[in-house]
């Protein structure tokens, strides 16, 4: 496997968005993760790794993973997946923010609505998602078995987790997300997160059970 992260600019909101792209190197089978921004700096990539584009995988609405959508999929093709229940939000500003970041709603295929527990396959690599409400609705983990590696988007970085004051957020459910269906996963399991540097689930595990009610 390939993997390579991008730190794209979202200009108009004076932040940095982690873009993954994952190729299988026999079949050359390639997914983009999040491509928040600067279409020309992911197709420059695909292009130098000779990649056929299969997927682009969304964890989540908001405007700083969305924003270079078209123009990679106008390039390169690929097929865009997102949660059925964020994929809403892709046609609601007030949910994807994107006249925040001024960039336009991207358009969205009919048939890329994804669930809980769907497998994603390049080549000989599987993925599963993974539902994780709580940075928005319809968030959505990406996990790999085999590699040891989960794509978390906004749900949780290295020593902390997402927002839960945007629309569709909420607290408890971000927390129930992470506790119940990240950290649950093997203890070498590398977190990719949708911004910052990545981490590892043996790392994050004491920082949610320091925040769990304590019987006494």
């Amino acid at each position: 496997m390939i993997l390579k992260k991008l730190k794209l600019k979202v200009e108009h909101l004076n932040l940095l968005t982690n873009c993954y792209i994952v190729v299988d190197e026999k079949t050359k089978e390639t997914m983009v993760i999040d491509p928040g921004s600067e279409p020309e700096k992911i197709i420059e990539m695909l292009n130098i790794l000779e990649a056929k584009l299969k997927y682009i995988f969304i964890t989540h609405c908001h405007a700083d993973h969305i924003g270079a959508i078209g123009e990679v999929k106008a390039e390169k093709g690929g097929k865009i997946l997102i949660s059925r229940e964020d994929s809403n939000g892709l046609y609601d500003e007030s949910i994807s923010l994107t006249y925040y970041a001024e960039t336009p709603n991207p358009e969205l295929e009919a048939d890329s609505r994804i669930d809980d527990n769907d497998l994603i396959h390049l080549g000989d690599l599987e993925f599963k998602v993974i539902a994780t409400p709580g940075h928005t609705k319809g968030g959505v983990c990406l996990y790999c078995e085999k590699e040891r590696m989960i794509f978390t988007g906004d749900t949780i970085f290295s020593g902390t987790w997402g927002r839960t004051d945007l629309p569709t957020g909420n607290m408890e459910e971000i927390m129930d997300s992470i506790t119940n269906r990240i950290l649950v996963l093997p203890d070498d399991t590398i977190i990719y997160p949708g911004h910052g540097k990545s981490t590892m689930i043996k790392d994050e595990k004491p920082i949610y059970f320091e925040l769990r009610k304590k019987d006494f």
